[in-house]
């Protein structure tokens, strides 16, 4: 009790805060009351009370003075209380804001591992966020904070409605499909509170159902599985009707779509127009006289991967025939380098007048040239081989994941598993500190040696024995990889460790590197690229053996998943648009997760990789 007196305090001093405009309304509690009924009546939220009146957890007693703040002037400043399955990830994602921001709040807090009833705060944008003392932790973990409650075993609906403060009847009325039951079914997850017209912390907006929708259709366009679909919506349990208003998720964008086999819901019947524009410059090839064209083909890296791309697109084409799909292919040079193309040339040639989708040119810039000229009629392009994220362009598809994505696939993984963040930096890398401290707020950075080693005795210092230790490492130097990896091994007994990269280190691929070490630490990296023994054994390499004579390396293979994938959505029976928006897709090397971003479409279909002691390298389940 004294922890939950001083709980008490502590929130009083922050909603008196005068620099928030904090005006509080003291409210006598009357016959029938409920926190929930309160909160309506002065048009706040329940969890806005239960943050000025802690002890109210446990219910509220006849003329007990409630304080709630005022509806025009509440603060900013919301708070959490942490619970057993929460992770600085998993409570960011709740309230919408970013886990560097959840750390940047708590640092005092957050110094320590992540406890079940420590008091969080959770800021907003623009605001000044006061810290909280980690002397702010309740005895038991509350759920006061949740607007959702998933039944356990043995609960009834009186149990939970008391819990929380409510009326059965007021129960139900927020939960209309558990009327008329007895009995609550376990894992059924109840909504809490009506003052925020939201699913979980995603805001929501009315729609109103179109002719021919359907329950799978509509649960894809929100991004959500069909039971939490119909929690949101639960007068779809008795059909879905044309004309009816529902809701729908206003900013829940689904980054962990499900893979789907494009294979499937395929129509047939018409025929589609697919361009190939790759640049292969045929307008220079023979121009040295003093070079013969077999060698000028030979040494010219930049055609050899046009080549190799498109001998695996040959591939998917002819993959997607045997298929049935009547699909016609016109190829196109885009004699394109940099600084210049023939895309303007060929737009006025009317080349694309009869395509359903383009896949090409190489470089962003060209790519986006062409998007823009062919807005009008959403002809898809497909960006093939740039990584940058471009303009947003609504009908531009970038296939490529950006650097940026890969990195933040690696900083969603570490947030989403609590570890103990380390970092260890060469220090010719500025930039790339930058942005590690930025995305991990309270990562413990390593010095460096006057010799240009990693200083172990303070490696040792960050270490922790009761969470895995995430340990950052980037450097371009042999000597700073073998040094970093050998001092890790040998606190690998005492400590959980796994080294880290943010993207694909080449360095760590030197022969001077012990693959043994990289292995007992399990090497974790991103990668757009699934870089496992399976592609080999693959129907596509196969095939392409047969056509080739030779095994197809990474051009080939994504040339092959590019243009498998687009046919295959290009056929899909709801359109190339819809199956973009709805499904994620894996081919033989590349996963395709496409997700609107301010009009266009990227990619963020990412894979994280380790090495495993098997002498494989896996992917991260």
């Amino acid at each position: 009790m004294k922890k939950i007196k001083i709980l008490a305090a502590s929130f009083l001093m922050f909603g008196s805060v005068s620099g928030f405009g904090q005006k509080i309304i003291e409210h006598k509690v009357g016959t029938g009351d409920t926190i929930t009924s309160i909160a309506r009546k002065y048009n706040v939220s329940a969890s806005d009370i239960y943050r000025l009146n802690p002890d109210a957890i446990q219910g509220v007693k006849i003329d007990a003075i409630i304080k709630v703040p005022s509806a025009t002037t509440q603060t900013s400043v919301k708070k959490h209380i942490v619970s057993n399955k929460d992770t600085v990830y998993s409570i960011a994602r709740q309230y919408d804001v970013k886990p560097a921001e959840i750390e940047l709040a708590n640092k005092e807090v957050l110094k320590d591992v992540l406890k079940p009833g420590m008091v969080l705060v959770i800021p907003s944008k623009g605001v000044t966020i006061p810290t909280v003392s980690s002397s702010n932790i309740i005895s038991s973990p509350a759920r006061i904070t949740n607007i959702y409650h998933t039944v356990s075993p043995k609960e009834t609906k009186f149990g939970i409605a008391k819990q929380y403060g409510l009326t059965i009847e007021e129960l139900e009325n927020l939960n209309t499909e558990i009327k008329g039951n007895d009995n609550v079914e376990i894992g059924v997850v109840l909504r809490l509170t009506d003052s925020v017209p939201s699913y979980g912390s995603i805001t929501s907006k009315d729609y109103v159902i179109q002719p021919q929708e359907t329950l799978y259709s509509l649960s894809k366009k929100a991004g959500l599985t069909e039971e939490e679909f119909l929690k949101m919506n639960p007068i779809l349990r008795d059909g879905v009707l044309s004309g009816i208003t529902i809701k729908m998720p206003n900013n829940l964008v689904r980054l962990d779509k499900p893979i789907s086999n494009l294979s499937e819901n395929l129509n047939k019947k018409f025929t589609k127009n697919l361009v190939l524009l790759l640049p292969f410059n045929t307008d220079k090839i023979g121009l040295k006289k003093e070079v013969t064209i077999q060698d000028q083909l030979k040494n010219d890296r930049f055609l050899n991967m046009t080549l190799d791309f498109y001998a695996g697109a040959l591939v998917a084409i002819d993959s997607a025939k045997k298929l049935g799909l009547p699909i016609k292919v016109q190829v196109l040079d885009s004699k394109e380098n940099k600084a210049s193309s023939d895309i303007n040339s060929l737009y006025a040639k009317g080349s694309f007048d009869k395509s359903d989708a383009i896949i090409g040119p190489f470089f962003q810039n060209h790519v986006e040239t062409l998007a823009e000229k062919l807005a009008s009629q959403q002809t898809p392009i497909i960006s093939p081989m740039s990584n940058e994220k471009g303009k947003a362009i609504n009908n531009l598809y970038q296939s490529m994941p950006s650097s940026e994505d890969v990195k933040k696939k690696m900083i969603d993984y570490i947030y989403a598993s609590n570890g103990n963040i380390i970092a260890i930096i060469d220090p010719k890398k500025g930039s790339s500190k930058k942005y590690i401290t930025e995305s991990f707020p309270t990562v413990k950075m390593v010095s460096m040696l006057e010799t240009g080693l990693v200083n172990t005795t303070q490696l040792k210092q960050v270490l922790e024995k009761n969470r895995t230790n995430f340990v950052i490492l980037d450097t371009e130097s042999i000597n700073l990889v073998v040094n970093t990896t050998k001092a890790l091994t040998s606190n690998s007994n005492e400590y959980p460790i796994q080294l880290v990269t943010l993207d694909k280190n080449e360095t760590l691929e030197s022969d001077e590197i012990s693959l043994d070490d990289l292995m007992k630490l399990k090497l974790l990296y991103p990668s757009v690229t699934r870089d496992t023994n399976e592609i080999a054994q693959s129907s596509f390499v196969k095939s392409y053996k047969a056509y080739n004579g030779i095994a197809p390396n990474k051009f080939a293979t994504r040339g092959f998943d590019i243009t498998f994938d687009t046919i295959l959505r290009l056929f899909n029976q709801d359109g190339f648009k819809t199956a973009v928006e709805n499904l994620a897709s894996e081919q033989i090397e590349n996963k395709f997760n496409y997700i609107n971003v301010d009009g266009a479409y990227y990619n963020k279909g990412v894979y994280l990789m380790y090495y495993d002691l098997d002498l494989t390298v896996k992917e991260v389940n």
